[in-house]
């Protein structure tokens, strides 16, 4: 059964910009992990403050997998878009808080069947 993983995040105001550019220059970096069927950034327009960062994986076991290999590895990147030593430090979170939401697809209407 196919699952969604939606991470909602809290960004401070005016960080949304440099939170799209991070997300921006990774966007296919899970393209080809097995069993991601798909991602999407959601900004935030009326009704809702956070960022939604949503991910469609075939079962929670490619999930676990991607998590534990290059999802966590990922997280912990430096920024290494500076020049000199500045490239070399870590990179600072843009997110104040990040909620981890998780669903079970059970209708899909873009599914064959």
């Amino acid at each position: 059964m196919a699952i969604v993983k939606i991470n909602a995040i809290t960004v401070p105001e005016g960080a949304g910009a440099e939170l799209e550019r991070r997300f921006a220059a990774r966007k296919h970096s899970i393209d080809g992990h097995p069993g991601f069927e798909g991602f999407q950034l959601l900004r935030p327009v009326k009704g809702e403050k956070r960022y939604f960062v949503v991910t469609r994986w075939a079962d929670e076991e490619s999930y676990s997998a991607w998590w534990e290999g290059a999802g966590r590895a990922g997280h912990g990147q430096s920024d290494r878009s500076g020049e000199g030593t500045e490239a070399d430090k870590p990179r600072k979170p843009v997110s104040q808080s990040a909620d981890l939401l998780e669903f079970e697809v059970v209708l899909d209407s873009l599914e064959q069947n």
